[in-house]
């Protein structure tokens, strides 16, 4: 484990801002599927949920990696190859990720040992505290007076929920 972390480390620092940026997308994309389901609990089984979460992550994070290789190509003019190209599947693959805590609890909604809502509900509760945890370690990082890391971790929260709210008018709901 010690060396994971380390080599982890050892990674540019861009690289480490990029792949937390498409863990994040994933999550917010993640939570957005999850309520979705949830609202629509009666219709929808444990493997369908399940199926639809990973279907939906595996597309963000191909799309994240679709973007990157078109920015190579238009500002390269050249399609991204060794390491370059190692470093993407890198950083797209870490929104992967995202989904296998949402993924195990509603794994166990499908062996029938929880029922789907509350399933559903702690996918959402995760995610949640994912993009919460996320926030707040980003904040505190800024080494600003304490008020002011609370000022901003309010204003994540806000947008946080802005962007859940325009999800979830997005998907009629």
């Amino acid at each position: 484990m010690g060396e994971g972390r380390t080599a982890r480390r050892d990674r540019p620092v861009d690289e480490r801002a990029e792949a937390l940026k498409e863990r994040v997308y994933a999550t917010f994309t993640g939570l957005a599927i999850v309520l979705v389901q949830l609202e629509n609990v009666d219709h929808v089984g444990p493997i369908r949920a399940a199926i639809t979460l990973l279907v939906g992550i595996v597309a963000i994070t191909l799309a994240g990696f679709v973007a990157d290789v078109v920015a190579h190509l238009a500002v390269h003019g050249a399609f991204p190859r060794g390491a370059e190209l190692r470093r993407m599947l890198r950083i797209s693959g870490t929104a992967l990720a995202s989904a296998l805590g949402p993924l195990v609890i509603l794994a166990l909604a499908g062996f029938g040992l929880i029922a789907l809502e509350p399933a559903l509900v702690g996918a959402a509760v995760l995610y949640l505290v994912t993009l919460g945890i996320i926030g707040y370690v980003a904040v505190r990082r800024t080494h600003v007076a304490w008020w002011k890391q609370l000022v901003a971790l309010g204003l994540l929260v806000l947008l946080g929920l802005a962007v859940v709210v325009l999800q979830q008018l997005a998907h009629g709901h």
